[in-house]
């Protein structure tokens, strides 16, 4: 996999870089600014980006802002972005557009080097990747609740997908089968209405509703 970094602490870029190389993939650019980010995406046409949300030059939003960019520019680049807090107006936007092969996580989360990794490899394959407290806090702040008719267990096993986990994640998680997992989510998909298509993630739009994000909403 092909990454470029963009985040504009040198000691945590370098951490960053000396991180993914060691686990086997090939960071082509890691840059300070929000600019410098997405030049380098332009250049390199990497897998994923490893974005930081508040980068030069206003240290604001502009690391998001260029993510979106680089979505918009380049559909088939992963983006995760790395945040020191939660933000729920950034994760909701970010969210609320494409949603397939996006993460935002912590910076903390960086700490737990397999966690990380495997994050990494999830968005790049085109799935998601959420922090925890993420989605907690977008979850508290949904306006209303569309998903009354779901079970404690079904909402259990949703709140676990919102994270990007697997169905085999979520059975040693709630130390029941895959097989039931799977008839878990199957129930979900259709108490939501989510029929299958050729084209649509339903795990995808799934979370997008119990985060009350974008469309979804």
């Amino acid at each position: 996999m092909r990454i470029v970094i963009g985040e504009d602490s040198a000691l945590l870029r370098a951490g960053l870089t000396r991180l993914l190389t060691d686990a086997g993939e090939e960071v082509v650019a890691a840059v300070g600014d929000a600019g410098a980010l997405v030049d380098a995406v332009e250049r390199h046409n990497p897998d994923l980006a490893v974005v930081d949300i508040r980068m030069p030059p206003d240290l604001t939003d502009d690391g998001l802002r260029a993510a979106i960019a680089i979505r918009e520019r380049h559909p088939e680049t992963g983006i995760l972005v790395l945040s020191q807090y939660v933000e729920e107006r950034y994760a909701a936007e970010l969210l609320g557009r494409e949603s397939a092969g996006v993460g935002y996580l912590l910076k903390d989360r960086v700490a737990d080097v397999a966690d990380f990794v495997e994050a990494v490899r999830r968005v790049n394959a085109g799935g998601t990747a959420l922090d925890p407290e993420v989605v907690g806090q977008l979850m508290a702040r949904r306006r209303r609740d569309p998903l009354e008719g779901l079970t404690p267990r079904e909402r259990d096993v949703l709140g676990l997908m919102a994270e990007g986990r697997s169905n085999a994640a979520i059975a040693r998680e709630l130390v029941v089968s895959e097989g039931a997992v799977e008839k878990h989510v199957n129930s979900i998909f259709t108490k939501l209405d989510l029929a299958p298509t050729a084209t649509d993630n339903r795990r995808v739009l799934a979370v997008l509703r119990w985060l009350g994000v974008g469309d979804a909403t």
